[in-house]
């Protein structure tokens, strides 16, 4: 006999136990900050490599200024730079820092943290393949 459903769960499709919407919302209104955390951690983490965290800081700078190369007037796109060297730095920190370093500085689930890396690789995977490589070759890859 199947065990019963707890409160906090859905029966999916396959007979799979899911989060109730209730409860995914609320771990994904938590990703953010734990995602903040994380980031801040490995900034300070004397196993990351240097080059790995100038890169994130360029990153963070050239977020925050207000000298873009697509100018932010343009509807979506305009951001899209913004977002896209964010995602792309974020790849590469959590890439250097090693699967160990970084589980150890996660806050949430393993199972958030693994979507999270499949979203980034997406996103990455998003930006012009000879984008990505003059990204790489700038970040020492």
């Amino acid at each position: 006999m199947a065990e019963p459903l707890r409160p906090d769960e859905v029966l999916a499709p396959g007979g799979q136990r899911w989060p109730d919407t209730r409860s995914r919302l609320k771990e994904a209104a938590l990703t953010f900050p734990n995602l903040v955390k994380l980031l801040g951690r490995l900034m300070r983490d004397p196993r990351v490599p240097a080059r790995s965290k100038a890169l994130a800081g360029a990153a963070l700078a050239y977020v925050a200024s207000p000298v873009d190369l697509v100018p932010d007037v343009l509807p979506v796109i305009g951001r899209s730079d913004d977002v896209f060297v964010a995602i792309f730095a974020v790849h590469h920190l959590i890439r250097t820092a090693g699967e160990e370093v970084v589980v150890e500085h996660w806050d949430g689930s393993r199972d958030l943290l693994d979507i999270i890396n499949g979203l980034i690789d997406v996103a990455v995977g998003l930006v012009p393949a000879r984008l990505r490589w003059t990204l790489a070759r700038l970040a020492g890859r």
